[in-house]
């Protein structure tokens, strides 16, 4: 699903990413850990295509990032699904609206939208709540509206960059514990980066640990002790 050889990224002279190799194999479940500054937001800017690679290779699904054209962009991306810390949810627009969004810029048929949307609130125990704004809930809700919108596609691959990290330990858990629901139903690959141990530590998936850069350790799913 994913594989970086020598995936190296500088921002001028800093050197955010240098000769990182991993695979991620189609419907794991992966831990990406490091302290902030280890380049998992990079790595994470780098499969949406955010940013190009300075030198090495990125394989997503197939595509070589640094070959993708920018009209190739759209398809490519609609086949990802990322979650960030802070939501990036519109406030003018409800729940409903916020999840069924990504499909309407598709142009998908408005019945289509709305079986979508209503399995996506379904599957984030939120149907009751779609009509409200995100100013009306909790941190743990807005971050399950973001992960509903993220899934309403069917990604093949799912990004949850820090997704815990604006909730307290117990929400967090219950975020974690619908991403690996998810995993499972939808058979989706999911990369979640965090920085979070006790998170990693809990639920004892592989993990992918970045240093500087650079990757430090890839430690089997129920190796993990730190």
């Amino acid at each position: 699903m994913v594989t970086a050889r020598s995936l190296t990224k500088k921002f001028g002279k800093i050197v955010a990413l240098q000769e990182v190799d991993f695979t991620v194999e189609p419907g794991e479940f992966v831990f990406l850990t490091g302290a902030s500054g280890s380049g998992k937001t990079t790595v994470f800017r780098l499969i949406l295509r955010d940013l190009k690679p300075t030198s090495g290779e990125l394989i997503v699904d197939g595509h070589k990032i640094s070959q993708l054209l920018s009209r190739d962009l759209a398809h490519y991306r609609r086949h990802l699904g990322p979650v960030f810390q802070d939501f990036k949810l519109l406030p003018e627009r409800s729940v409903w609206e916020n999840v069924a969004l990504p499909l309407e810029v598709r142009q998908v048929k408005p019945d289509d939208i709305f079986a979508s949307v209503k399995i996506a609130l379904e599957m984030v125990g939120l149907t009751n709540r779609s009509h409200l704004f995100p100013s009306q809930l909790s941190g743990g809700e807005l971050q399950r509206v973001a992960i509903a919108r993220a899934v309403v596609g069917k990604p093949k691959l799912l990004l949850a960059d820090e997704p815990t990290g604006n909730l307290d330990p117990k929400t967090g858990r219950g975020i974690v514990s619908l991403l690996k629901d998810i995993h499972s139903e939808l058979k989706t690959t999911v990369i979640m980066a965090t920085h979070n141990a006790d998170i990693v530590n809990h639920f004892s998936q592989r993990v992918i640990t970045l240093e500087s850069g650079r990757v430090v350790k890839d430690t089997p799913k129920g190796k993990y002790d730190q």
